[in-house]
């Protein structure tokens, strides 16, 4: 397997796609901060962790409706986090603090989610732990990167449990559990994709930290 590197971007491939290009001249137009749309991420994560939340309890057309925009919030988080950068760069608009008004509403945004989706978790009592470790290894997995880059190597955005890879696995867990509640299944789709975050976390941060070594010892072979 390969490892992905970039020398400071995520290597995307929905930034080249028409429509997203098309969004990012249109708020460049209307004079959008890539700051502003950064922050604004933080709003869409923190309103879909408050959905999250409440989707514990009461009837049951409700919690399948806060499921729905709990998954659709986690969406525009990335769509956010897409734009901020390609408004910044592409927009000719980037800024010296750019790179830490991009880097830290990510990484509270990670945290916002799954340690609120950990919450949601009602078929075990130990839901919110699941939901704090994978925040941790979250965060972990951006610190290693970064540790990489303060270093000198590549920045290594390789997975199997990236930023995409863990918003896509609560995003399907949100609308799994909306399924299960449908049809009245036992709500494991939550708890089980948050392990499943963990594990993948665990597998990310180890190939990045072999790929940084291996990069350092002069050879970016993994």
């Amino acid at each position: 397997m390969s490892v992905q590197t970039s020398t400071g971007r995520r290597p995307i491939k929905a930034r080249e796609t028409r429509g997203a290009q098309a969004l990012a001249r249109w708020l460049t137009r209307a004079g959008a901060c890539p700051n502003q749309i950064s922050l604004l991420s933080i709003v869409f994560a923190g309103l879909a962790g408050l959905c999250l939340i409440l989707s514990r309890s009461g009837a049951d057309a409700g919690r399948i409706a806060l499921l729905l925009a709990a998954a659709l919030l986690i969406q525009l988080r990335l769509l956010a986090n897409l734009l901020d950068g390609m408004v910044a760069i592409e927009g000719g608009l980037r800024t010296s603090a750019g790179e830490v008004v991009n880097e830290f509403p990510d990484r509270l945004s990670d945290v916002v989610i799954l340690v609120c989706a950990g919450y949601s978790v009602t078929a075990v009592e130990w839901g919110p732990t699941l939901g704090w470790a994978a925040a941790v290894l979250a965060v972990l997995t951006a610190y290693v990167r970064a540790l990489g880059a303060s270093l000198g190597t590549a920045q290594y955005f390789c997975g199997p449990m990236a930023k995409p890879q863990r918003m896509a696995a609560t995003t399907l867990a949100c609308l799994l559990s909306g399924v299960e509640i449908i049809r009245g299944w036992p709500p494991l789709a939550m708890p089980v994709a948050l392990g499943v975050i963990m594990a993948g976390s665990m597998m990310t941060v180890s190939r990045r930290i072999i790929a940084i070594a291996t990069e350092l010892e002069g050879d970016r072979r993994c």
